[in-house]
This record gives structure tokens, sequence and C-alpha cells, in this order.
């Protein structure tokens, strides 16, 4: 018997293991990124440090935004990571780094220069993740993708979307409220 590729017998191939590792990677990297926020840790301010900073760049209150970026980024990177519910944390992933990028846009796109490189990559790996789908070396798929449906993409992915452009108007708005 030979099974197709999205039958249960199939074996891995090269497509899961690309997967593996792209989610693995990323996924270690936002949550290492959203740890800072929430736990100091890596050098991070922690929610104290974060949320004043936060603040002094228009999300407010501070300290609510660093804890929900905080859980966007670790949670989202260590369900990548795992491969759990692929959809929606890479939908949160993107979102946050979504958030991110317009701080960094007026220094350019560069990241040496404190550009919006870094969070542009994070958040496009982040959104095809949950467009693709976490493979079969994954805790979805071992799940049989109860987590992973193909609605479950676009959804998440509009939910973030509309949520991440109310956040990043609600900072323009505190900015030139602070320019008044």
């Amino acid at each position: 018997m030979t099974c197709r590729r999205s039958h249960p017998c199939a074996r891995p191939d090269r497509r899961d293991i690309g997967l593996l590792l792209l989610r693995t990677g990323t996924g270690a990297v936002l949550a290492a990124h959203g740890s800072q926020k929430l736990l100091g840790w890596f050098g991070g301010g922690g929610i104290e440090g974060t949320g004043a900073f936060f603040e002094s760049v228009g999300y407010r209150p501070g300290k609510v935004n660093a804890v929900l970026a905080g859980l966007a980024e670790a949670g989202g990177g260590a369900l990548l990571a795992l491969g759990l519910a692929t959809p929606a944390a890479g939908a949160a992933a993107a979102g946050a780094m979504a958030g991110a990028a317009p701080v960094h846009a007026p220094n350019g796109f560069f990241n040496q220069g404190g550009g919006f490189e870094y969070p542009a990559v994070l958040g496009l790996v982040s959104a095809a993740l949950a467009v693709t789908g976490p493979g079969r070396l994954s805790a979805d798929h071992a799940l049989g993708d109860a987590l992973n449906r193909p609605w479950m993409a676009p959804a998440a992915l509009l939910a973030t979307g509309v949520a991440t452009a109310a956040l990043v108007a609600s900072r323009r708005r505190a900015l030139r409220d602070d320019e008044a």
C-alpha cells in the first residue's frame, strides 16, 4: 500500500523536516523575546521596564500592553516550536511583530540602525507558519489537527489583524495627543 502525503501512515519528508526546523527556531527566538518582556530574562526589562518603554512609545497602558505582547511572543513562540495550535500561535506572534514594526519604522529598514527588519522577518515567518501549518512532526499532527483546521488560519490572522490595527491606531492617537 502506498500512502498519500496527507495520510497518517505517510513518513515525514523534507517539507516536514524543514517546517520543524523553521518552527522550532522561530518559536524559540519568539519565546525568548517574550520572556524578556514578561520575566526580565535574557537582559529584558520585565513587565515594569517593558511597560515603561511601551508607555513612552505610545502603547498605553504600558504594563497591559507589555503583558499582551509578552504573552503573544512567548506563548505564540512556544506553541509554534511545539507545532500546537499553529494557526493561532502564528497569528499571535505575527500580530505582536506587526505592533513592534511601527516603533522601529522611523529608523529605516535595517536592524543595525534600529529599523524594522527583525520584527518584519519574525512576523512574516510566523504568519507563513500559520498559513502553511506545522507539518507532520508536530503536536498538531499528533492530535489529529484538532487545533489546525483549514478555516483556523484565515480566522486567526483576520482577528489578529483587526486587533493589531486597532492597537496601532490607538498608539498613533496617543502620540498625536502627546505632540499637542
